[in-house]
């Protein structure tokens, strides 16, 4: 069902009363601006407002297409961008994602900025606006116009994508905590890593196109006017987008560090048993020799005799006891 809600100022002022049906009428007005949300919105709607708005028909489409990249694109008359705010939740299991996606599109026009949400497919909360106007309200964006509502939105989605990724670094120094521990990493330990590993996947396809996104906006400035006082805030954000883009990247490196590290471990971990089990067949294999020797049907000195078992027993000892202390020097036992 189709959720709209929105504010309008005038002035510089909030005014009371907002109603979808006339932003037209508000985005005309010199002394006004308009945020318009959509949530869940129904095509038919979507459509009359963009004939009305004279929004680029593919734009329209591009909204509530499925599986859409982020991305920033200029229009003659407004500026159409789509991105996805992030979330990360404990998963379930270690088959379980961390990652909750949430993907707005917006239309930035001279006046005004309509967003248009999808409700996400696994029915889980979605991304909170209000965030967003509390943003835009401590930045003073009266006075900014449409540049600093865009602004609070991409600064609250850039925050929860820097949030995501410190779950996800959280994440990853819990498994090299694991991994060398000293009762040794747990069977899942290596679910988990791939688990991970995916969950980077998908966080670096949200996180690099945001540079796209953040430049195509902050330097063409075809929506309006962005004020020059805004400029230093995008230049920031920028960073931010710069900085969640790098550190995305090392610990894609980490994770993957750590998922050759626990192979090497368990190679290593072999080559110990390995070892182990070969000096203790090697010492095994003594007394099986002698007493094997002893059993043959043939004359030999000491044959039914008790010196013949003495002397068997003593070389089994003898050899055995040479070839423990060998081995333990050598750190094979």
């Amino acid at each position: 069902m189709t959720e709209v809600r929105g504010r309008v100022w005038h002035g510089g002022r909030p005014q009371e009363g907002f109603s979808f049906h006339e932003i037209s009428n508000c985005l005309d007005d010199e002394g006004a601006l308009v945020w318009a949300d959509v949530y869940d919105p129904d095509q038919a709607a979507l459509d009359d407002l963009a004939a009305e708005l004279g929004l680029n028909v593919w734009a329209v489409e591009d909204a509530t297409a499925p599986k859409e990249r982020a991305k920033a694109t200029v229009y003659p008359t407004h500026t159409f961008f789509t991105v996805y705010a992030v979330d990360a939740v404990a998963p379930v299991d270690d088959t379980t994602s961390m990652l909750v996606k949430h993907r707005i599109s917006a239309f930035v026009l001279p006046r005004g900025l309509i967003t248009v949400r999808l409700p996400p497919p696994d029915g889980t909360d979605d991304v909170d606006m209000d965030a967003v106007s509390e943003r835009f309200d401590e930045l003073g964006g009266q006075d900014h116009g449409v540049g600093a509502l865009v602004h609070g939105l991409l600064d609250v989605v850039v925050d929860g994508h820097f949030e995501a990724v410190q779950q996800l670094d959280d994440a990853i120094e819990a498994l090299e905590d694991e991994l060398f521990a000293e009762s040794g990493p747990s069977r899942e330990l290596q679910r988990r890593t791939f688990r991970l590993r995916k969950d980077l996947v998908e966080l670096r396809r949200v996180v690099l196109p945001m540079r796209e996104v953040v430049s195509a906006i902050q330097h063409r400035r075809l929506d309006a006017k962005t004020s020059p006082e805004l400029d230093p805030l995008y230049s920031d954000l920028y960073d931010h987008v710069l900085r969640a883009s790098e550190w995305t990247e090392s610990l894609r490196d980490m994770v993957t560090t750590v998922f050759e590290t626990n192979l090497s471990l368990q190679d290593a971990r072999l080559n110990v048993v390995m070892k182990k089990l070969t000096g203790w067949a090697a010492i095994i294999a003594v007394p099986t020799a002698v007493t094997g020797f002893y059993g043959q049907n043939v004359q030999y000195p000491g044959l039914e005799t008790v010196h013949g078992f003495v002397v068997s027993s003593l070389i089994i000892v003898l050899l055995v006891s040479l070839l423990y202390v060998t081995f333990k020097r050598r750190d094979w036992l």
